[in-house]
């Protein structure tokens, strides 16, 4: 329980960041968050708005952390597509990507699977009655 909240407290940080310099900022976004690698465009905008639910879930993950355990899981599954479609292709042909950014991605896709309570996600649920 305690790993949980340290990672919501870091995607406070983390995507509180890249979301409000995203939403408000993304012409600093594009230097500061995706290291000039990308133009800027409305696209920016779009990514800032998928950080800002995440930093709003993390938010509400420190109150409820099992119950808020699937924005950890949807951040496993996201983060590890773009290391494995846009960062990894990048590196093999040699071309600009937000190094930063893919480094903490990597970060996250190893710690994420010891922190998700699995259990809780796929353990037995109560019958579904209609």
């Amino acid at each position: 329980m305690i790993a949980m909240k340290i990672v919501y407290i870091a995607n406070i940080f983390l995507a509180g960041w890249i979301s409000i310099s995203s939403l408000f900022y993304p012409q600093i976004a594009v230097g500061s968050v995706f290291e000039h690698n990308f133009a800027y465009s409305e696209s920016i905008r779009l990514v800032g708005a998928l950080w800002f639910a995440i930093f709003i879930l993390s938010i509400l993950g420190l109150c409820f952390p099992q119950q808020m355990s699937l924005v950890l899981l949807f951040q496993l599954i996201y983060k590890s597509s773009w290391l494995i479609f846009a960062a990894l292709p990048a590196i093999i042909n040699q071309q600009a990507y937000p190094k930063g950014m893919a480094t903490c991605f990597l970060v996250w896709v190893l710690v994420l699977p010891f922190v998700i309570p699995w259990k809780f996600i796929f353990g037995a649920s109560p019958e579904l009655t209609f």
